[in-house]
């Protein structure tokens, strides 16, 4: 993307965050589906349901992207097809990782042991880069208290050539916990057992009392992020090699 239009396009998501900050999350998910074509990207996971259903309230045909890496907990995708049908949601889309990375670089299924960044680059990364092409903004269900990464992420943002609403970020987890209480909404079955934070099984871990709720994410490892909210990322090469995306 050109500078002066990735320029532009900052200084739009700049003004909107201005204008909505503070507002409810209702009101920011509203601006951002009607910024064009706009999908919602969800992992189904420990709090989901909430930018799900106050999506399905707006508009239940709004495309949901679901990355299906192929190494989720079962009761992930059992909980995404419950929510789904709970909510009426009328058009969520299961992204999956090509085959043939997968027969590539993950014949075995162990690369989330020997190279966690690029594992994520095949199973969530590059599956949706694809999916979002066609879009002018999507939305994700970050919070500014999840993480150190997240702490001054703002309401809109330019990413990819495209911007990316946040409608959730100022949230707490106890205003996320009373909303779903408040609308009696279906809960992921794995945050009773332990796990506050739910991504792929072999590199999610439950978490003890008192631990920063994304601490069973990639456990034991300086990664803390899969990299499909960031640019660049992990970069294969023709040869077969890796780098490191800018």
């Amino acid at each position: 993307m050109p500078l002066d239009a990735h320029a532009l396009l900052a200084a739009r998501a700049a003004a909107l965050s201005a204008e909505h900050e503070g507002a409810p999350a209702e009101d920011v998910l509203r601006a951002a589906l009607g910024l064009g074509s706009t999908a919602l990207v969800s992992s189904f996971g420990a709090d989901s349901v909430v930018l799900l259903h106050m999506a399905a309230q707006l508009d239940r045909a709004v495309p949901v992207l679901f990355l299906e890496t192929g190494m989720l907990f079962p009761e992930t995708l059992a909980y995404q097809r419950r929510v789904a049908e709970t909510l009426g949601l009328e058009d969520v889309r299961v992204i999956r990782p090509a085959n043939e990375d997968l027969f590539l670089y993950d014949p075995e299924g162990d690369l989330h042991g020997r190279d966690p960044d690029l594992c994520c680059t095949l199973r969530k990364v590059r599956p949706l880069e694809l999916a979002v092409q066609d879009f002018d903004a999507v939305v994700t269900g970050r919070k500014r208290m999840q993480a150190g990464t997240r702490a001054a992420m703002p309401l809109f943002e330019a990413e990819g050539g495209r911007i990316r609403a946040n409608p959730l970020a100022a949230w707490t987890g106890a205003e996320l916990a009373a909303y779903m209480d408040d609308h009696a909404l279906p809960r992921h079955p794995l945050v009773a057992q332990g796990y506050p934070s739910i991504g792929c099984a072999p590199c999610t871990t439950k978490v003890a009392p008192g631990e920063d709720a994304r601490s069973g994410r990639w456990r034991g490892r300086e990664k803390t992020e899969c990299g499909i909210h960031f640019a660049g990322g992990v970069v294969v090469r023709p040869d077969g090699s890796v780098a490191t995306g800018g």
